[in-house]
């Protein structure tokens, strides 16, 4: 018998834990309305979608939603990335091999090279390939007919896309961090889908430790997961919850090892800043783009740090959070 279903202690992937249709997906509400409004038309129609281009940080269920478009429209999906496709002979020959009503889902779009992008442009508005044959004088152009397709594109940093490829996409789907109360529906649906019973607030804290991001609840589920297992917890409790996070270093807040590094030498070794990007990453050990990039952002959009200026500076709600009395006003600083 072959079955998708695990047997015993088979391993559960990550795309068991994907919903396959859109009711099934939790969070993003207004976006959900708006692709079911995409979804409906097209099928009322007989045609396939408009492009469509999914733009938001990373983890928060882009590649889901492509996978969700091709299985609500009843289609195959083809998937590649940006940075795979290293030549324009390497999406003509994927854009030559798609189907009527196929799904093209491109992950990283805007890491596309240039010569890629302006093949994409045509194939996207009129529908065709321009195939060069020969080289030099004799070289010949013979225009290439495709099917009707539908391009989703997704990408962490829509203002890296050329305006005339994002142009060509007749939907924009932002998605948004999720709120904890959707958080904590995702993660007790994972929580099902792995087996693992979670006891009254146990989802919660677990949302509150996951940035708002599906990505870092299902796996710090995951992790909950392996603690209770190792402890024969038949039910996870909110203290096992803390006890097994706290072994990974993620505290109330959801901030890691290195988040709390950069915290702690902003207070203590700079008295709260301004301090700048360089001097901080020498400080912590790291890259100035790894502090910059993974967790300045999550820092500022919890309100941390700021950015100055002058460089960075701890808020009160930093000096707060590490048991330490804030010095003057940050305000003073601007």
């Amino acid at each position: 018998m072959v079955s998708s279903q695990p047997i015993g202690n088979e391993p559960i992937s990550d795309e068991e834990l994907r919903p396959h249709v859109l009711d099934g997906f939790i969070g993003q509400p207004r976006l959900k309305a708006q692709l079911q409004l995409v979804f409906d038309a097209a099928r009322k129609r007989e045609v396939p979608p408009d492009h469509i281009l999914m733009a938001g940080p990373p983890g928060l269920g882009k590649t889901t939603l492509a996978m969700i478009t091709a299985n609500e429209l009843g289609v195959p999906i083809r998937v590649t990335s940006g940075p795979a496709i290293q030549h324009a002979g390497d999406l003509a020959s994927i854009l030559s091999s798609l189907d009527a009503g196929e799904v093209l889902f491109i992950d990283e779009i805007h890491r596309l090279p240039r010569a890629a992008e302006e093949l994409l442009y045509i194939a996207m508005e009129d529908f065709r390939v321009d195939v060069i044959v020969g080289k030099g004088p004799g070289a010949s152009s013979i225009p290439l007919t495709l099917p009707r397709f539908t391009v989703i594109g997704a990408t962490t940093r829509e203002g890296m896309l050329p305006s005339p490829l994002r142009a060509r996409f007749g939907f924009t789907a932002h998605l948004d961090f999720y709120p904890r109360e959707e958080l904590e529906k995702l993660i007790e649906r994972s929580a099902a889908v792995l087996g693992v019973t979670l006891g009254d607030g146990s989802a919660q804290e677990l949302s509150l430790r996951s940035r708002g991001t599906p990505r870092i609840a299902n796996r710090l589920l995951r992790r909950v997961r392996d603690w209770a297992t190792v402890h024969d917890l038949g039910v996870v409790r909110p203290d096992a919850v803390r006890e097994a996070l706290a072994l990974y270093q993620i505290d109330s807040e959801g901030l890691d090892r290195l988040d709390l590094a950069v915290l702690h030498a902003v207070v203590k070794s700079f008295n709260g800043g301004p301090v700048g990007l360089n001097n901080l990453a020498a400080m912590v050990g790291e890259e100035a783009e790894t502090v910059e990039t993974v967790c300045e952002p999550y820092l500022v959009r919890e309100g941390f740090l700021i950015r100055t200026p002058k460089g960075r500076v701890a808020t009160g709600k930093a000096w707060e959070h590490l048991g330490l009395t804030p010095r003057d006003d940050v305000s003073k600083l601007f």
